[in-house]
């Protein structure tokens, strides 16, 4: 079997399954452990899947570092609220979804998966660079947009997509990055920089959407390139060059805000999949019967111990 590391977008993923497995599902002790189950499912399915030989679960730190918020200040600003109504965009824990992290948490450290983040950094940030460093083919797993930067043939990087569910997960290339945007994997930052992107309150610029923006990195490569044509008066109507002219303070700070970290400095884990040894599967029952996790622990550990079978 060829090593290949999958990279998890934790967050992304227990918020998906907080919102797909009923709140009705519960620890014998009354707590919620929908996300819980549900996350473990998840894993399952991608194990079995796409046949991991390596696995991290990329956890954000900090979900809305303050030097992005300094930069931009309507970074995520959506997400932050008193009132949330449900809804998998929503980042702001819901108390119900709250409690069960430390569970996650510790279920994984049942199942000897590691689970890596960084101070003042997303899981994003964790995932690029892991990505980046990675010795071996990557899938990272996430329903961000964002992480279609990561994208990478002539690594064997490649996003599995998570945004229309689990049963239709979506495997990204170079190609179909390409094909859904119009740009390379290599500008899509700047893409998502020039269009904006509501959902992380990034405002993009005024005027410049998706095919505009497309159009424009096809034209000038990056954003460097397109600025510099906007001030010579070259390649662009005087309509465009006007919106670049007016989104210059934007485009000055925007960049450095939607670029992943490639170069943290991370711990080193072990993240090779095993079977669990015999004291891991005791531990492994005993967690399971003490939060009410049913057989999605039974089948996690299943998946595990057909790796490499």
């Amino acid at each position: 079997m060829t090593d290949r590391l999958m990279l998890l977008d934790s967050a992304s993923l227990y918020f998906r399954a907080f919102y797909g497995v009923p709140d009705t599902v519960k620890a014998p002790d009354g707590s919620p452990v929908n996300a819980v189950r549900g996350f473990l499912d998840i894993i399952t399915k991608l194990v079995s899947t796409y046949r991991p030989t390596h696995l991290i679960a990329c956890w954000d730190d900090d979900w809305r570092p303050q030097w992005r918020v300094d930069l931009i200040p309507t970074y995520k600003t959506h997400r932050v609220a008193v009132v949330v109504e449900a809804g998998p965009d929503v980042e702001v824990v819901p108390d119900p979804l709250e409690v069960q992290v430390p569970v996650i948490r510790e279920a994984l450290g049942a199942l000897g998966i590691p689970i890596v983040g960084a101070a003042a950094h997303e899981a994003d940030d964790v995932i690029g660079t892991l990505s980046t460093t990675a010795t071996m083919p990557v899938d990272i797993v996430t329903g961000d947009r964002d992480l279609f930067q990561l994208v990478d043939d002539a690594r064997d990087v490649r996003v599995v997509y998570t945004a229309r569910g689990m049963s239709n997960l979506e495997v990204l290339t170079d190609a179909s990055v390409v094909a859904k945007y119009g740009v390379l994997p290599s500008q899509y930052a700047d893409f998502a920089t020039l269009r904006g992107d509501s959902s992380d309150g990034l405002p993009g610029v005024a005027g410049i959407g998706e095919k505009s923006a497309a159009t424009l990195l096809a034209a000038h490569g990056d954003i460097a390139g397109i600025i510099a044509a906007a001030d010579a008066g070259e390649g662009m109507s005087a309509g465009v060059r006007a919106k670049i002219a007016a989104g210059l303070p934007y485009l000055e700070v925007a960049p450095t805000v939607v670029a992943v970290v490639r170069d943290l400095d991370l711990p080193e884990v072990d993240a090779q999949l095993r079977p669990l040894a015999p004291q891991q599967r005791t531990d492994a029952s005993s967690l399971a019967e003490r939060r009410g996790l049913g057989t999605a622990m039974d089948r996690i550990v299943a998946a595990l111990d057909a790796v490499g079978s």
